[in-house]
């Protein structure tokens, strides 16, 4: 019947299934990376440091990918050179202060206080590409405000260390830009090309900033940079992956995942459980962004973008 949606069918809801099971991988991956860094930070290591190893242990396995596709190396071919540069040093700049904070901050503070990417993504969205933000978006920003205030626990002689604090923010708002910029680079882009040039770039970056900022370390150390590395690959191609099988309002919200792996991973690696705090902010946070990607689902189905874990 005309204008009657139709059920799902076998091969659809099986696509669908395996979009939500690499999401949930992917997930997992963004959190053994965070846990594994984190781990690596207490061996000394620097933002600089995980910037460039991430990258140099990662990109191996994107090339992988690369070469496994249809077309090979040749969709990493780009119109956009600039914008592809810009988009890097959004990222580069992001994720040095995600990795900066990741030192300074519990685990679970850290990837709660990463969530705020879609509030500032709405703010920005409203800004720069001028869409229409109606109320009900709007208190879910301020709702996710809230949940940050509850986090940062002020008054309480237990509020994170500041400067954690504004890394951490920094970082959300840094993802948030590169966020808004994808819409645009996805519409003639390849992901294989955004996420290959991305990584290239920060080994570019980080290997420049190395004779300032790295320093020689054990072993044991260097395995924990490998696993951070191939982790954070792993994370970002199945992540990707998810969204050629599932629409990412169906996905997204499995994201949230990485605030239970980062409890889980804190509690059991270095006995740094949860504050009530942390779970009751990261609750109301995460409503904020699954609220956010409701009403984009809603508002429009041919507009959907990843609104809580962008390729950086």
């Amino acid at each position: 019947m005309s204008g009657t949606a139709s059920a799902p069918s076998g091969g659809q809801t099986d696509r669908i299934a395996f979009g939500i099971a690499l999401r949930i991988a992917s997930a997992g991956f963004f959190s053994i990376m965070s846990a594994v860094l984190k781990l690596a930070a207490t061996h000394g290591v620097n933002a600089p440091e995980m910037l460039f190893f991430r990258a140099l242990f990662g990109l191996p396995v994107v090339l992988v990918w690369v070469l496994t596709m249809h077309g090979g190396v040749q969709v990493l071919g780009t119109e956009r050179p600039w914008a592809h540069l810009f988009r890097s040093a959004l990222g580069i700049a992001s994720i040095l202060c995600t990795f900066h904070a990741l030192t300074l901050l519990t685990l679970p503070d850290s990837a709660t206080l990463g969530f705020t990417a879609p509030i500032f993504a709405t703010i920005l969205a409203a800004l720069i590409l001028k869409e229409a933000i109606g109320r009900h978006r709007w208190i879910a920003v301020v709702v996710g405000f809230i949940g940050v205030a509850v986090v940062l626990r002020p008054g309480t002689g237990h509020a994170p260390p500041p400067e954690g604090v504004v890394f951490g923010l920094l970082a959300a708002l840094g993802t948030a830009g590169v966020t808004v910029t994808l819409r645009q680079l996805k519409d003639t882009e390849h992901v294989a090309a955004i996420v290959f040039w991305f990584f290239s770039a920060s080994v570019v970056v980080g290997g420049l900033m190395l004779p300032f900022f790295g320093r020689w370390h054990d072993l044991t150390t260097y395995g924990l940079l490998a696993a951070g590395g191939f982790a954070g690959a792993l994370a970002q191609l199945s992540s990707a992956a998810s969204l050629k099988a599932a629409p990412v309002a169906t996905v997204a919200p499995f994201d949230y995942l990485q605030i239970v792996g980062a409890v889980i991973f804190g509690w059991w690696l270095m006995n740094s459980p949860p504050s009530l705090n942390t779970l009751v902010g990261g609750v109301l946070i995460a409503a904020s962004g699954l609220y956010t990607v409701w009403r984009e689902h809603r508002r429009s189905k041919d507009r959907l973008i990843q609104t809580t874990s962008a390729p950086v």
